[in-house]
């Protein structure tokens, strides 16, 4: 499969697809009043990045070979990437954030033909990119008091990046200015939905985001995980599932539960080399009312994410009901605390 495939019920083609997405390499490429800048996390492929004019900042990951450079499937294979570490389940995979100084080299570049720029960073979440790009920004404007650089942070990871990257650019070829697309994307974000599982826990426990005791226990009673991000885009437990399939269903009811149609805006399946279950998964989409002909866009998990997941990962992102409106329970609490607010 390619790296990033835009479907509709009728054809593969990526120019046949509805208009909203079909139109990327013209409607989405129009002039517009600043520079979008997304990094890899994001998981867009090499072509749709081309074909949305966005500049995409690329993460680094060290494997036993060495260092290598997200360059968005470019230069590597997917199924090769997870194939091997199916085949060396020992193998630590490390990943560094973007340094200040990397920032300010490219918002210095970005800055030649004087248009703001708007960066739609990798969630604070997860990584602390985000402040080295803050703190770039603001040694850049510094340095030229004129120029303008907005620096938000997705809150939302992987597929869900893209979706928001997508509509964000939809939103510039219509002529917002960058301070508009900051407001516009710092509300917007909180209405992308993700929802995935993992094939193995492995992954997690060998990057010490869990014990290891959890994933021996977890792999010898066969418990998937389905997981979401909440709303300051830190990973968070949906649930344990005994069994893929069951895993896959509590991702497709969560779909159903969240999922707010408008056939404008597309949906997106991401994997890490699961295509059979992504199939799965499109098609169990395609059944519901009112997604027939609904885009979906197919994604390969980055290197950079999959490191920390592991093979086999599926996930469903979309357009939906606000994340914020469902906090945790010390969430709640805190809001009593604060009057409400």
């Amino acid at each position: 499969m390619e790296q990033d495939v835009i479907t509709n019920a009728a054809s593969t083609d990526y120019d046949n697809a509805p208009a909203d997405v079909s139109n990327v390499g013209r409607a989405y490429h129009r002039k517009r009043n600043c520079k979008i800048i997304v990094d890899s996390p994001a998981d867009l492929s090499a072509e749709i990045a081309s074909r949305l004019g966005v500049r995409v900042i690329p993460f680094s990951y060290v494997t036993p070979e060495g260092e290598f450079v997200d360059d968005l499937w470019e230069s590597r294979d997917p199924h090769e990437f997870y194939e091997s570490m199916r085949k060396n389940p020992d193998m630590r995979i490390t990943t560094a954030a973007v340094t200040p100084g990397r920032y300010m080299e490219i918002f210095e570049e970005e800055l030649e033909d004087g248009l703001p720029i708007l960066y739609l960073g990798f969630t604070g979440g997860l990584s602390s990119s985000i402040d080295s790009a803050r703190q770039a920004a603001e040694a850049v404007q510094a340095a030229h008091p004129d120029t303008k650089i907005y620096v938000l942070d997705n809150l939302c990871p992987s597929m869900a990046a893209e979706l928001l990257a997508i509509e964000v650019v939809r939103q510039a070829a219509e002529g917002y200015t960058a301070e508009e697309l900051y407001h516009w994307a710092s509300d917007a974000r909180y209405f992308v939905q993700g929802y995935f599982t993992l094939d193995s826990l492995h992954w997690l426990a060998l990057g010490g985001r869990i014990p290891p005791t959890a994933a021996n226990v977890g792999g010898k009673l066969d418990i998937k995980p389905e997981l979401t991000y909440d709303r300051t885009g830190a990973l968070s437990l949906r649930g344990m599932c005994r069994g893929r399939k069951k895993a896959l269903r509590a991702i497709l009811q969560d779909f159903r539960e969240n999922y707010v149609h408008d056939p404008s805006l597309p949906i997106g399946i991401a994997s890490a080399d699961a295509d059979k279950d992504a199939d799965w998964l499109e098609a169990q989409i395609r059944r519901e009312k009112g997604c027939e002909d609904v885009v979906i866009i197919r994604s390969s998990i980055s290197p950079v994410i999959g490191s920390h997941v592991g093979p086999g990962m599926i996930a469903v992102a979309f357009w939906g009901t606000d994340r914020r409106e469902k906090l945790s329970l010390t969430d709640r609490i805190a809001r009593k605390v604060r009057g409400g607010k």
